[in-house]
């Protein structure tokens, strides 16, 4: 049984001429302004900009380089249509250490619809939600890095495909909504405010369901079918719960085949394999005024934060990390090479968001503090935790309040059953043979908000003992060296 290829369903395979041009759009322009980072499909279009008269008035201070389109998002404003368009384009490349070193491009364009059902056609509460993914170039973790913390949150098999297609419905005043439909479930469960700051793939979607999960679970690239519950019993308390198809592309586990072949459109709509189920509960304090004590000026009466607990359940089969059907190791010559089904998999999460400086409350400066831990039983899973934290300093420098300086880190743990199948085969080889353990990442990045609708964002990385000490394919005798990355990230919300 060989090592699962490092961020495997984040594989690119060819260079995409819009990225490009996205890059040489970037460089030929110069300002200031607040930011916007990896899509979401739920955010919709922009507010549109109307009595515009041409289109370079306003350019700076508008939330989006087209503007309102010459009155075009305005029209379709008046029937509840919203249109999102956003480019997110990356060189990223390591100068010491992982299999080789160089440097590779990659991008993500993502395009996304939205129905407000009330100015449509007087149908309250009820918003519809379709949008597209447009994924190129190439992944530096795949060619270069065998890391599990992959470097780049947007890294995956380049494609271009449907990405979610769901209706939302508000029921009870606005106390609950239901939506269902295909959904990619990073995008409401497991979030941290402040981790969004940063470029490593963890800070979006742990590793924890990255690796333990079928094809990583229903999270960007991919999505499932599925029904999202969400209630709000009191002001600062939120519940969320859902069931998934827990297999989006169908087939084995970690076979990536699937993906390629079955779900590179995004229009697979798996139904026959494990549910997913997953619940997660929220408590926000020192929740920012709202109504009258903010038209009033009020300030909040202390540091906002937010803390979540959850939980995932799926009733699919999963391979054992060490054992075979037979019952002998997987190492074993005499093994017949199929690895012993687990009935279920789960895993429980806390995640923390916690503003802890604010030298004034009318002022955008301050800092924040997060960290998200995550477990799951190790006899099935290759990761058994997870946990990521860091800091994030808001308005950093004079005059550059939408700017964000961060820095965090990472942290995976192989499981024991891993650990012990490398022992196997380092005893039945009788020669030596690494014994995976974990692997760390240290991120610093920094976000420049050239213009309300343009992000420039520097990064660095670290990673220690790559993908928790694998042999170099390069060089076997020897681990995967430690790997700095640097790299340069630019956003655009068209």
């Amino acid at each position: 049984m060989g090592y699962p290829a490092p961020g495997a369903r984040r594989t690119g395979v060819r260079a995409g001429l819009l990225g490009t041009a996205v890059v040489a759009l970037g460089l030929c322009v110069a300002g200031r302004a607040p930011a916007q980072v990896i899509p979401n499909a739920q955010q919709g279009g922009q507010t549109p900009a109307s009595g515009e008269p041409g289109f370079t008035t306003g350019l700076w201070t508008r939330g989006n380089l087209f503007g309102d389109m010459f009155g075009l998002r305005t029209a379709l404003g008046r029937y509840g249509i919203s249109i999102g368009l956003q480019a997110t384009s990356e060189v990223l490349g390591n100068v010491t250490g992982g299999i080789h070193r160089g440097a590779d491009y990659d991008g993500l364009t993502m395009l996304s619809v939205g129905l407000d059902t009330a100015k449509a056609f007087g149908w309250r509460g009820g918003t519809f939600n379709i949008s597209a993914l447009q994924i190129h170039g190439r992944n530096l973790s795949a060619d270069n890095l065998a890391n599990l913390q992959t470097a780049s949150g947007i890294e995956a098999e380049g494609a271009t495909r449907l990405w979610e297609l769901w209706y939302d419905q508000v029921l009870l005043d606005g106390r609950m909504d239901v939506k269902i439909g295909q959904q990619s479930i990073d995008q409401e469960f497991m979030v941290s405010q402040y981790s969004g700051t940063f470029i490593n793939t963890m800070m979006g979607w742990p590793a924890v369901p990255s690796y333990d999960l079928y094809a990583g679970g229903p999270a960007y690239p991919l999505s499932s079918l599925g029904v999202r519950f969400r209630g709000q019993p009191t002001g600062a308390l939120t519940l969320l719960g859902g069931v998934f198809n827990d297999n989006p592309p169908g087939g084995p586990f970690n076979d990536n085949s699937q993906l390629r072949q079955r779900e590179r459109y995004g229009a697979q709509f798996n139904t026959t394999t494990g549910a997913l189920f997953i619940a997660e509960i929220q408590y926000a304090v020192n929740r920012p005024a709202t109504g009258d004590m903010a038209t009033q000026g009020a300030p909040p009466t202390g540091l906002p934060g937010t803390y979540k607990l959850g939980a995932w359940y799926d009733t699919a089969g999963f391979p054992d990390q060490r054992f075979g059907s037979d019952g002998l190791s997987l190492a074993d010559p005499n093994s017949n090479g199929n690895p012993l089904l687990r009935s279920h998999n789960y895993s429980l999460y806390g995640v923390v968001d916690q503003m802890v400086w604010r030298p004034d409350p009318r002022s955008p400066r301050s800092i924040g503090v997060f960290a998200r831990m995550m477990g799951a039983p190790g006899d099935r899973n290759l990761i058994s935790f997870s946990v990521n934290a860091g800091i994030v300093l808001k308005a950093p420098l004079p005059d550059r309040d939408d700017d964000s300086l961060g820095l965090g880190f990472g942290v995976v743990k192989v499981s024991s059953q891993a650990a012990a199948l490398d022992q196997d085969i380092a005893n039945f080889s009788g020669s030596p043979y690494p014994i995976r353990s974990s692997e760390t990442f240290i991120e610093l990045t920094y976000q420049y908000q050239a213009a309300p609708w343009w992000v420039i964002q520097p990064d660095f990385q670290y990673v220690f003992t790559p993908g928790g000490g694998v042999p170099n394919p390069a060089n076997p005798g020897r681990r995967v060296g430690n790997e700095a990355i640097l790299g340069l990230r630019t956003t655009i919300t068209f």
